[in-house]
Formats: C-alpha cells, sequence, structure tokens
C-alpha cells in the first residue's frame, strides 16, 4: 500500500501551490524539476576552488601570500558591511531597534578586522615586507572602493570633506563641490609638493563617476541621514547613541590607526620615513587626530572631538 504524504509534508506543498499560483505557475512543473535537481555540496556551493585561486603573488617571497589574502578577507568584510548599509538605506519603515541591529552588525565586522590586524602588524617578516612591497607600487589599500563607499553610506559628504576645506565652505556647496573636496584627495598627493600620486589618479579615473553615483544614491539614505528621521525619543535612545559613537570609532580611528601601527613598523626608520607603495603622505593622513574625520559630529560633546584620537594615537604608539 503506497504511504500517503504526512501532513506537514502536504502542509509544505500547499504554501508552495498558493505561492506559485499567485505567480501565474504550475507547482508541478517546479516539483518536477527536483527529479533532475543534484545536491548542494559545500565547495561549489561557495565556490571554493575558484576562492582558492584568487592569491597570486606577484613575487617568491612568502609572506606576500599573507598580506594578499588579508585584504581579500578585509573586502569580503566589507562587502558585509555594505550590504547592513543598503538594507539601512531601502527600509521605508526604519526603527531605531532595527538600526541598532544592523550597525551593531557592522560594528562586528570592524571590530573582527581591528582585533585580526595583527596578522599583518605581527605576522609578516618585515625583511620581506620591505622586499615584495616594491613589486606591488603604484597599487594601495587607499585604492579600496569599498571603504570609499561604506563612508558615503555611512553620513553625509559634508562629513567627509577635508577638515580645512570644510570650514571655508558655505551652507548651500554643491554635490559635486563636496566630492571634489573629499579628504582622501588629500591622503594620495606627493608630500614634497602635493601633486596626485599615480595612486590616486588611477582610483579617479576607475572610480569616479561611480562613486558620484553612489553619493547620489546615498544622499537621503546614509546612516545619518536616516538616524535624523526617526522620532525624537528614538534619536535620544541611549542604546543608539552608544551604538553609533562605536561605529564612528571603530571605522574612523581605530582602523586607520591599526593601519598607522603597521606603517610605523614597517615604514618609519632611523633616518626617516619610508613612502607607503602608493606613495600616500601616511603620516599626516593615517593618524585621526590631523583628520578629524566624524561620521555622526552631533552625538559627540565639543571635548570630545577636540580629543578625537588622540588617547588612541597614543595606546597605539605605546604598544609598538
Amino acid at each position: 500500500m503506497e504511504q500517503e504524504f504526512k501532513p506537514e509534508v502536504l502542509e509544505h506543498l500547499r504554501r508552495l501551490e498558493k505561492k506559485y499560483n499567485a505567480l501565474g505557475q504550475d507547482l508541478a512543473h517546479y516539483l518536477e524539476g527536483l527529479y533532475y535537481a543534484d545536491f548542494t555540496n559545500y565547495w561549489d556551493y561557495i565556490h571554493l576552488d575558484t576562492l582558492l585561486s584568487l592569491q597570486t603573488p606577484r613575487t617568491n617571497i612568502p609572506d606576500e601570500k599573507v598580506f594578499i589574502v588579508y585584504h581579500q578577507i578585509t573586502e569580503l568584510y566589507f562587502k558585509l558591511c555594505l550590504n547592513e548599509y543598503e538594507l539601512i538605506g531601502k527600509d521605508t519603515h526604519l526603527t531605531a531597534s532595527t538600526l541598532i541591529m544592523r550597525l551593531q552588525r557592522i560594528n562586528r565586522y570592524f571590530e573582527n578586522l581591528i582585533d585580526s590586524f595583527d596578522v599583518m602588524v605581527d605576522g609578516m617578516d618585515p625583511k620581506q615586507f620591505l622586499q615584495f612591497r616594491m613589486s606591488l607600487m603604484p597599487a594601495s589599500g587607499f585604492q579600496s572602493v569599498q571603504f570609499r563607499m561604506i563612508e558615503i553610506c555611512a553620513t553625509d559628504l559634508r562629513n567627509l570633506v577635508d577638515k580645512e576645506k570644510r570650514k571655508a565652505m558655505g551652507l548651500q556647496t554643491t554635490h559635486d563641490e563636496l566630492m571634489g573636496c573629499i579628504y582622501w584627495k588629500a591622503g594620495a598627493t606627493q608630500e614634497e609638493d602635493n601633486t596626485k600620486t599615480l595612486t590616486l589618479l588611477q582610483f579617479e579615473e576607475k572610480y569616479t563617476d561611480f562613486l558620484m553615483h553612489h553619493a547620489l544614491a546615498y544622499e537621503n539614505k546614509n546612516v545619518w541621514a536616516k538616524f535624523k528621521e526617526l522620532p525624537l525619543e528614538d534619536q535620544e535612545n541611549p542604546k543608539l547613541i552608544r551604538i553609533l559613537k562605536e561605529n564612528d570609532a571603530n571605522i574612523n580611528v581605530n582602523w586607520p590607526l591599526m593601519h598607522y601601527k603597521s606603517a610605523v613598523r614597517y615604514l618609519q626608520r632611523q633616518a626617516g620615513a619610508l613612502p607607503a607603495t602608493g606613495g600616500t603622505n601616511w603620516r599626516q593622513y593615517l593618524p585621526p587626530k590631523f583628520q578629524k574625520r566624524i561620521f555622526y559630529p552631533e552625538i559627540w560633546t565639543e571635548q570630545e572631538i577636540d580629543d578625537w584620537g588622540k588617547g588612541w594615537v597614543e595606546k597605539v604608539l605605546e604598544d609598538l
């Protein structure tokens, strides 16, 4: 005697039929397709063979592979962050609790990156790094477009303008003018004459139009804009304020300081400092106390802004 479907199987079939009927589709055709569909395995699902083939060092120096893998991991974490920013921007009924949840995810991703940066600081032989780095020029982590996208997703463009130029700008500054004065343009200039490095020229050629469109898309969808749309009582939520501050500190203080720590370890010498692989003026560009880049300035006190990054810098340097 043929066994009848279990009740839970029948319930799933009813739900599926309802779903496909609403789309004008015949459930039977989709069920038939299951006869021929193969089972999914782990290595195909995550494209493991492809993933493990993406490390292509330019030299035979062993620690270059550490350098490549760590940066690839970083970009994957950035992609996870951008997924959360996209969901925040698309949410037309955003609540404080949802914003808290998504910002906590972003904070965890950055905390993992910050905590793992010792893979770079202590996990490579300095002599090997100084050997293979010359073959990477003018490539630089400065050219990470996903990090620039994260910054734009987080705050108003005005908060990403170089702090000195921001003071001189009026409130009626256009979108194009703001993008033209974005802080990172000053970070990839030659120290001796402030001319653009090849690193910056390459980055601008590839991504300027893309980032302009990205910034327009997030003009009213960035985290700061979405936060200001919340009811006043939610804007004063202590937990939300704390998580916003953690987000600001993670991305604008702790993350660049880990890069600064790495640069000091590998590039600073008694006789002077070596340039970064992209020629960026890292001694002025990386320390947060110089940049004072703040995503959510209105949630910080004047004293906190005055002291921005100072204590963190001293702690990092003490640990070197």
